[in-house]
């Protein structure tokens, strides 16, 4: 049983060009996206969806992060923003996360794993394959760094029920918590559906990157749709997943809030209503 659910920004990364990004503003101006993570308390243990960046990451983010990924991003790197440090300031206890399900394990989806080691972690088995077995140019988006702590992999593949007309599995029997494969931006990308009293919630992660690509009347900025062919893994089944998904947010949007790891507008919206219910 869910007892509360918290929105956590667990990363600020701000590239250059936030007209690319976001449609709006300077060549010259710095964007500014989120890692957008969800914590859930549980009577019988806390459960974190994604972790953003973690403690190691701002100490030593060349060796973690890559100096690629460095570049590109200009991570803002703050210990208060880790999601331990959060965690903290809810006056809850981190070891008290006994699970973490990341949507997928690019780096800046991973780099708080190493600091909940007692968490195990549930993965789709065809994103844990393609994590530990890199190749270039996987090697630039899977970083073992954020591995050496060895986590304590559950590994997940066939689906259990339906949702919504999705293939679903519950990774977790005693919670309505639910892994939505959304493949193609990784091998084995997948949402995380939970249900928060009358509604659900759906983190896409990376399958879509701006809240206007979930509307009926697309204006995404031109810079979104270069950056995501740039970065998926499987361009015919990133399409598939983004069309599904757009479908599902028009015919079930007053069912399920639904929102990727890296719009700020989608945080801030999810945010409000935390603070409004």
């Amino acid at each position: 049983m869910i007892t509360r659910i918290h929105h956590l920004n667990c990363g600020t990364l701000c590239p250059y060009c936030q007209r690319f990004f976001t449609g709006q503003g300077g060549l010259t101006e710095r964007a500014r996206l989120v890692c957008h993570c969800v914590l859930l308390e549980t009577p019988e243990g806390h459960v974190l969806v994604d972790t953003g960046l973690g403690t190691a990451d701002v100490e030593r983010p060349a060796y973690r992060l890559g100096s690629g990924f460095f570049k590109m991003m200009n991570p803002r790197l703050s210990l208060a923003d880790t999601a331990i440090e959060q965690i903290k300031s809810l006056g809850l206890n981190p070891r008290d996360v006994l699970h973490i399900v990341p949507t997928h394990l690019d780096s800046d989806h991973t780099g708080g794993l190493s600091d909940f080691p007692q968490a195990r972690v549930h993965v789709h088995k065809r994103e844990l394959g393609a994590a530990l077995d890199t190749k270039f140019p996987d090697t630039l988006r899977f970083r073992k760094q954020h591995f050496e702590h060895r986590p304590k992999w559950s590994v997940h593949e066939h689906a259990t029920e339906s949702w919504f007309g999705f293939q679903a599995i519950r990774p977790l029997p005693v919670l309505d918590l639910l892994m939505i494969p959304l493949l193609g931006h990784t091998r084995g990308h997948v949402g995380v559906a939970i249900r928060n009293g009358k509604k659900w919630l759906l983190h896409c992660g990376d399958a879509y990157y701006h809240h206007a690509q979930m509307t009926e009347n697309e204006s995404v900025p031109t810079g979104i749709k270069v950056f995501e062919t740039l970065v998926q893994t499987q361009p015919e089944k990133r399409k598939q997943s983004l069309a599904r998904l757009k479908q599902l947010s028009l015919e079930h949007g007053h069912e399920i809030d639904i929102f990727c790891a890296h719009d700020p507008l989608e945080l801030d919206r999810m945010l409000s209503c935390s603070v409004s219910g």
